[in-house]
């Protein structure tokens, strides 16, 4: 078989199914990417999200049998939302970073590499095909990185020169032997506006993040936030941006070739006190079809209070009494005290006295005792 020839065909197949880069690499370890995760795992910087087995995150010969090569893909996502609803008083709104906006990126991603393994199955019978996205054991970025989708930024970002770091990534093991593309050259340069930009000082150096401290981990976490990153939070209730939207590379990028992506205002940018009473089924119906669902509600619903504090909402005060009476989950009732300190208005010293005579868990009594300080400097 003239696998040269395949390959032009496959780059001319994945235009027409609307994959918007497609890179070739050997299957060979990634031993470099090895050593940084020891390092990482040594350091404790791991968000304990990825695979743990650092030796299937980094062998390919671990996930298929005999593969020859691997096929990285990238979709261009939108960095801007057509119609964007304002955040005003009474009426203050949350935000979901742009990697959330639209469709949930995993079946998207998927549905190409599915179609793209049809295709190949069709002109290689018997070829060994597996696809991953983001959850698979592979590290995407590695992938991508050295099948010359783009380089790697200090951000720990994907960087092309097409598409800045806007885009989603997937990757596919095969047994066939495609001739292997070159790897892009760093261009980041002596440029550290990322580093500059993040808000917790997550990103170490060039290249390595202390991923216990990113603000797109802590807001996907369960437990209450640490004391430290709450007021860097801000609005947001999924994800983080800040070292993208920094990044000279993104400047002017923007791209909305996917319908499937394009942000619903309402629910990328949503109103902050409705969230808080949502049920479990109520949830899934207005939030489910996004990526920053994948951990349920209990995370966005600490985050909106949080972002309620932030905007010190006077206008949530009985939101908040609500929470730190009635909510089950003692996270909720304490982020709820934590955000009545922010506002520190007399309605709202009153709730947290009230509620200190009858609270028992002493995790929440810890933050009502925060919130009265806060109110009383």
């Amino acid at each position: 078989m003239d696998y040269k020839q395949l390959k032009e065909e496959v780059i001319a197949y994945s235009k027409e199914i609307g994959i918007d880069k497609i890179g070739f690499t050997t299957a060979d370890p990634f031993t470099e990417l090895k050593n940084r995760l020891l390092r990482q795992q040594e350091l404790n910087y791991q968000s304990g999200f990825e695979e743990s087995d650092i030796e299937k995150r980094t062998n390919p010969a671990l996930l298929m049998d005999s593969p020859r090569s691997i096929i990285a893909i990238a979709l261009a996502y939108p960095s801007k939302m057509q119609e964007r609803p304002i955040s005003k008083k009474g009426e203050r709104r949350g935000i979901f970073a742009r990697a959330s906006w639209g469709l949930d990126y995993h079946h998207i991603l998927r549905a190409k590499l599915a179609k793209l393994e049809q295709f190949l199955s069709e002109r290689v019978p018997g070829a060994r095909l597996k696809s991953m996205v983001d959850t698979g054991e592979l590290a995407d970025r590695a992938v991508a990185e050295r099948a010359g989708i783009g380089w790697s930024g200090k951000n720990c970002s994907i960087l092309t020169p097409e598409f800045g770091s806007y885009v989603y990534l997937g990757e596919m093991i095969t047994s066939i032997p495609f001739e292997p593309d070159l790897q892009m050259e760093d261009q980041c340069g002596s440029c550290t506006k990322c580093l500059d930009a993040c808000p917790t000082g997550a990103l170490v150096q060039g290249g390595q993040i202390n991923a216990k401290r990113c603000i797109s981990f802590l807001t996907q976490t369960k437990e209450l936030i640490p004391d430290e990153f709450r007021d860097k939070i801000g609005n947001r209730i999924y994800g983080c941006d800040s070292c993208q939207t920094a990044c000279p590379v993104n400047k002017g990028m923007d791209f909305h070739f996917h319908e499937e992506m394009e942000a619903d205002p309402e629910i990328a940018k949503p109103l902050l006190k409705p969230i808080l009473t949502l049920s479990n089924k109520q949830f899934k119906e207005r939030f489910g079809s996004v990526a920053g669902s994948w951990r349920g509600k209990k995370p966005i619903q600490r985050n909106a209070i949080i972002a309620l504090g932030h905007f010190k909402d006077e206008t949530s005060i009985s939101d908040l009494q609500d929470v730190i009476q009635k909510d089950p989950r003692p996270v909720m009732r304490g982020t709820a005290a934590w955000a009545l300190g922010k506002i520190g208005t007399e309605e709202a010293e009153q709730i947290l006295v009230v509620q200190s005579q009858s609270e028992k868990d002493e995790a929440v009594l810890s933050e009502i005792e925060k919130g009265l300080k806060m109110i009383h400097g």
